[in-house]
């Protein structure tokens, strides 16, 4: 298996990110509305690619305009 060249942010550094507590990211995780990026879990671990999360903001942004 080959994972793509890309950036990855651990769950604080998203979490950092969008201003939001460690619960908030797991409600996003479990809504199947929102469409949030599912993490790759390396142990007890998560990280997010940060290209995902991305384009996930932008499909926010027209969701809301």
């Amino acid at each position: 298996m080959h994972i793509s060249e890309g950036r990855f942010l651990t769950g604080p550094q998203v979490q950092q990110r969008y201003g939001i507590s460690e619960m908030t990211m797991w409600r996003w995780e479990q809504n199947p509305e929102l469409n949030f990026p599912k993490p790759m879990r390396v142990g007890r671990r998560k990280f997010y690619r940060e290209d995902e999360l991305t384009t996930w903001e932008r499909e926010r942004v027209k969701v809301s305009a």
